[in-house]
């Protein structure tokens, strides 16, 4: 038996409009933490747990941070949310003001328009409707990634100043997609986003690393960066459970990492939503 213990991981949405985030932490594999980031104060809230599966790719956030919209998975198939479903919250929190069921794990989650509209990835039932947003039924992303995480992760990526380097074909497993982002003097970071049934240990077959290139052509590898933004003026990224920033200090210079938090020593604690 594989007893391993691996770091907790860490994937974020950030509110474009406001200096709210939210942390979505996996570990142990079936059990995930949601954290409100208050980026103003540097400041890390555990809202709720969920036993089971949310998959983060197919996750966003409004602008205004104000909700978000995320795929679960707990498997209880003969269930009301029919075993998976997407959901819409006041962010952080899991609980739904839009419940839409699913009942397998094709498509799933989708991509806020703006603060009062979102598009659904995928046909869903409908259990539970708000009358806080609506979904527009007519709208479609401008690129098409096949049916899993990948068609709400890359066009949320490319929305929120990502530019795609790579063609991108349907089924393309085991070849990397790259995207890029142009940070500050002549620094650029690269995203290398991976898609693969037999990926190395700790990971999901969806899983991302990293680079930085500067105008000198030098190249730092980052592998073990498995999320990284440009995020408040700061290069912002996920190493081993733990959020760190750097700063660019000049066309050659980075400052040093600096330890935002530590999220590998949280355990599963039943909280309620205060609505």
């Amino acid at each position: 038996m594989n007893t391993k213990q691996f770091p907790a991981r860490l994937h974020l949405l950030i509110a474009k409009n406001n200096d709210n985030g939210i942390v979505i932490r996996r570990g142990p594999s079936k059990q995930v933490c949601i954290l409100a980031w208050d980026r103003s104060r540097n400041t890390f809230t555990v809202s709720q747990w969920l036993k089971g599966r949310i998959y983060e790719r197919r996750s966003d956030i409004s602008p205004s941070g104000k909700y978000w919209i995320y795929f679960a998975m707990n498997g209880k198939w003969q269930s009301e949310a029919k075993g998976s479903w997407t959901a819409i919250a006041r962010a952080p929190w899991l609980k739904a003001i839009e419940l839409l069921p699913k009942g397998d794990c094709w498509q799933g989650g989708g991509l806020f328009l703006d603060d009062q509209t979102y598009w659904l990835n995928g046909c869903h039932e409908s259990l539970l409707t708000t009358k806080e947003i609506a979904r527009n039924k007519s709208y479609q992303p401008k690129n098409q990634y096949g049916g899993e995480c990948l068609n709400v992760y890359f066009n949320r990526l490319q929305r929120d100043g990502w530019n795609l380097t790579t063609d991108w074909k349907q089924g393309q497993w085991h070849l990397p997609t790259i995207f890029d982002k142009k940070l500050l003097h002549g620094w650029k970071i690269k995203k290398i986003c991976h898609a693969q049934v037999d990926s190395p240990p700790g990971k999901g077959c969806y899983w991302d690393e990293h680079e930085l290139h500067n105008q000198n052509g030098e190249i730092l590898t980052k592998p073990k960066w498995e999320w990284a933004d440009w995020v408040d003026n700061a290069l912002v990224f996920a190493e081993d459970g733990c959020l760190y920033k750097l700063t660019i200090e000049s066309f050659n210079d980075l400052s040093e990492a600096q330890l935002l938090h530590d999220f590998n020593s949280y355990k599963f604690e039943n909280r309620q939503a205060p609505y």
